[in-house]
């Protein structure tokens, strides 16, 4: 892919940035301390004790998973700058335009993708 069609894309990476970027402010308290922002999601007193354990791990999984894609994402801006934007970091393979379009964030082609899925360990 040639740095034109590359920075195509760079404006959808950057929007999805600030707006997990954002979305991880509003959990972890925005304009308010993690501190305070835990006391508000859970001590509310009448709250059972396992609903608050299941919506803290809600949380923590949601806050990972934001983490991880914010990550994705800041390496494409990466790869764009780098000029290896559209390579699969895996074999090298051209990443096929609808799925960049889809995901303009994903560092393998399909087949690398589906065996680093098997890779992963379950729940990981």
């Amino acid at each position: 892919m040639d740095k034109n069609q590359a920075a195509t894309f760079r404006p959808a990476l950057v929007a999805l940035r600030e707006s997990l970027l954002a979305q991880l402010a509003e959990q972890r308290g925005g304009t308010i301390g993690r501190a305070e922002a835990a006391a508000n999601h859970f001590g509310q007193p009448e709250d059972p004790r396992a609903q608050l354990a299941t919506a803290r791990e809600l949380e923590f999984a949601i806050d990972e998973h934001e983490t991880t894609h914010l990550a994705a994402v800041e390496a494409a801006l990466e790869r764009i700058a780098a000029g290896a934007y559209g390579e699969c970091t895996d074999c090298g393979a051209d990443i096929p335009m609808a799925r960049l379009r889809a995901t303009p964030e994903a560092a393998r082609c399909v087949p690398c993708q589906e065996k680093a899925e098997l890779r992963q360990p379950p729940g990981g």
